[in-house]
């Protein structure tokens, strides 16, 4: 399976969200992260939707399927020297003798504490899922309680864009 990136430009109505994670659904394909949020225009959203499947045929095809969807006004497949990034929040078990030791690998990682108590430490973390999974690895052995990782977002290098004032006209509703 080869992940393939897609930044998308749809509508920002109720909905979308759900006809193009419907999209893939109904193809049988897994949508590995998805993550929404507005452009500069609020009434543009831009979806950045990771995706592992087989071919390239079968990303194609997927394009060809979203396109056809009024509230989508450009795709484009991002490659793998797009600028990508996630964030992570990782709560561990701590107290007086391992606090500085786990500080210490946060550190590392440029990560920060953002919350600490007497028995727990929530780190907060930036970086590509390469450098996130290998910071939890690190972690691991201090016992991690709880994990929330964001969806990928991504945006191509250079001067290679989705430019948003050439969406065709027809199909803004």
């Amino acid at each position: 399976m080869i992940n393939h990136t897609l930044s998308v430009l749809v509508s920002n109505q109720p909905g979308v969200l759900a006809r193009v994670a419907g999209l893939f659904s109904r193809r049988g394909f897994n949508i590995d992260s998805l993550t929404v949020g507005p452009t500069v225009d609020p009434e543009v959203s831009r979806m950045t939707v990771v995706a592992s499947v087989e071919s390239q045929e079968v990303i194609e095809q997927i394009v060809k399927q979203m396109n056809k969807l009024v509230e989508v006004y450009k795709i484009i497949e991002l490659e793998r020297d797009a600028v990508t990034r996630e964030m992570i929040l990782v709560k561990l078990h701590c107290n007086d003798s391992n606090r500085t030791q786990i500080i210490n690998v946060v550190e590392l990682f440029r990560a920060h504490a953002v919350d600490v108590s007497p028995a727990s430490i929530t780190v907060e973390a930036t970086g590509t899922t390469e450098k996130l999974d290998a910071l939890v690895t690190m972690l691991a052995p201090y016992g991690i309680i709880e994990i929330a990782k964001s969806g990928q977002v991504a945006l191509a290098r250079g001067a290679r864009n989705i430019n948003e004032k050439n969406r065709p006209a027809l199909n803004r509703r």
